[in-house]
C-alpha cells in the first residue's frame, strides 16, 4: 500500500475527503518526525512506539573492493510494534 492508497482508505473509513485525510496523515508524519528529532519518543498504545537510537561508529567493508571503511556514529529511527499490532499481523 502506498501513501495515495492509504489516504484513500483513511478517507473512506473516516468519511472525510481525501484532502482532509491527506492533511491528517501529513500532520501525523510531520509531528512524529519533529518529536523524534528532538529526542522524544512517540507511543501509540496498541500500535507501537517510534524512538531514536544511537548507532555507534564501526568498521565496515566495501563489497566491491573489499577495502575497509569507517562508518561514523549516527542516530536512527526505530519502530517497535505494540502487542495488539503484533497479534494482528501474525
Amino acid at each position: 500500500m502506498n501513501k495515495g492508497q492509504l489516504i484513500a482508505k483513511m478517507a473512506a473509513d473516516a468519511k472525510v475527503s481525501k484532502a482532509q485525510a491527506g492533511a491528517a496523515l501529513d500532520s501525523f508524519i510531520h509531528t512524529t518526525m519533529s518529536a523524534l528529532k528532538k529526542g522524544d519518543k512517540v507511543t501509540l498504545v496498541g500500535f507501537g512506539t517510534f524512538n531514536v537510537s544511537k548507532r555507534s561508529a564501526r568498521k565496515g567493508r566495501n563489497p566491491q573492493t573489499g577495502k575497509s571503511i569507517n562508518i561514523p556514529a549516527r542516530k536512527v529511527a526505530k519502530f517497535k510494534a505494540g502487542k495488539e499490532f503484533a497479534a494482528k499481523v501474525k
